[in-house]
């Protein structure tokens, strides 16, 4: 099995044939949270509704292990949350994982857990992993600058181990701020398990003090990364009457994700929300549309795509950091949208971004490559909607929402097949 083929519904305009129910996966961003703080609490919390993401479910593994090596896959999160975790409480140990793992920068983390007291050293590259940690001794300081704009991820791990340092830390965060909702989670996470911390977001800085961590119960709210494919279902279906409801997820939401509900209501998606979760119904969309994602690069995936099949001008910014993600995320959606009649343009080196409908028929079916990124699988996947499409590498989605293809064959035909040629 190296590929899964989706086919479009018998009659792509009969009314009701799009009406699906989906239980979506846990949100693994508050998963990955929960679970570091859980960790600093002497795993005395209680923890509902954990995300089964392959992420996850490593990072669940990796706690629990007395194991010299922690090899975190492919999981960017879980490589720096673990990290800061290992490092702060002194463990030894050997932080590795895949080739495209090891070629994802750390340097930044590492040089202000080295200035906090960890002693890391370099196995391979400097600034890359393998790396090796060897205990930590407090260094005395408390004042750490870091910069914003490259991953909100480095911020987010030194603030959940700040409350377990001898006196707490102060972050200075440098330049523009990226992703900023994902640090706001973090800090709202961290202050559910009684942790005193206070953001000047003006002055950009975040003042953690130092206080052990309460142990308490915490649920975890559904995915809102997961429920932006879903909207793009909604988006692109020719189905007027269509209705999806997305199961789990609150209308004040940690997650910046949750700016899927106004990023689609321009392309076309009506958001009502329920005790159960959120309705997504058929509205009009606009001619075009212009999103800075500094807060939420995941989505820029999904919307290209669903903007691209909708024949909608998209222009993007915000989007730098996808090119240190599972795959260089630009350089693959410009080589994929390609083949389903569209094109990524940079109209400004490195910052802006337009996607535009080729005047051109494509093949149909487009195979789709996925370059090891659950992402590019989900992203393009609503395509179904409207015509046949092959997605390389499915299993590639255990990531983040491994019930993914079982939630599609609700909306369209789901067929595992092998030896796809590339076109």
């Amino acid at each position: 099995m190296n590929a899964v083929r989706l086919t479009p519904p018998a009659s792509l305009t009969s009314p009701g044939l799009v009406q699906a129910t989906i239980p979506l996966a846990s949100s693994k961003s508050e998963s990955n949270r929960a679970l570091i703080i859980d960790a600093l609490t002497g795993f005395q919390s209680t923890l509902h509704n954990l995300s089964t993401a392959r992420d996850t479910q490593t990072m669940i593994r990796l706690l629990r292990s007395d194991d010299g090596t922690a090899d975190v896959l492919d999981a960017g999160t879980t490589m720096r949350f673990l990290t800061a975790y290992f490092a702060a409480t002194g463990q030894n140990k050997t932080m590795t994982g895949t080739p495209r793992m090891c070629e994802r920068p750390i340097g930044i983390l590492v040089d202000a857990l080295q200035t906090l007291g960890a002693d890391v050293t370099y196995l391979n590259k400097a600034g890359y992993p393998p790396l090796q940690l060897n205990g930590f001794t407090p260094s005395g300081t408390n004042q750490v600058r870091i910069r914003g704009d490259v991953s909100s991820q480095y911020i987010s791990a030194l603030l959940m181990i700040a409350p377990t340092l001898p006196n707490g830390l102060t972050l200075e965060l440098t330049g523009a701020i990226g992703s900023r909702p994902y640090i706001e989670m973090t800090l709202e996470q961290m202050i559910c398990f009684g942790a005193d911390v206070q953001a000047d977001w003006d002055a950009k800085t975040i003042t953690v003090a130092p206080k052990p961590y309460i142990p308490t119960t915490y649920t975890i709210e559904s995915d809102w990364s997961g429920a932006s494919y879903w909207y793009s279902v909604a988006a692109l279906t020719l189905d007027e009457t269509a209705e999806i409801r997305l199961l789990g997820l609150k209308p004040k939401s940690l997650q910046g994700d949750s700016a899927i509900v106004s990023i689609m209501r321009l392309l076309g998606v009506e958001s009502t929300f329920t005790e159960q979760g959120v309705r997504l119904t058929k509205c009009p969309a606009a001619e075009s549309l212009a999103w800075d994602f500094t807060d939420c690069p995941d989505l820029a995936q999904t919307v290209a795509v669903c903007a691209a099949v909708k024949d909608i001008t998209l222009r993007l910014t915000g989007i730098e950091s996808l090119k240190i993600k599972e795959t260089d995320r630009v350089a693959a959606l410009q080589a994929e949208l390609q083949k389903i009649g569209a094109e990524l343009v940079e109209i400004e080196t490195n910052h802006r971004y337009e996607v535009r409908r080729l005047d051109r028929p494509h093949p149909i079916p487009a195979v789709i490559k996925t370059y090891d990124d659950h992402r590019m699988a989900m992203a393009f996947a609503p395509v179904a909607m409207r015509e046949e499409i092959i997605i390389e590498e499915p299993g590639v989605v255990a990531k983040s929402y491994p019930s993914f293809w079982d939630d599609m064959a609700r909306v369209a035909t789901v067929e595992f097949v092998d030896n796809v040629v590339q076109v």
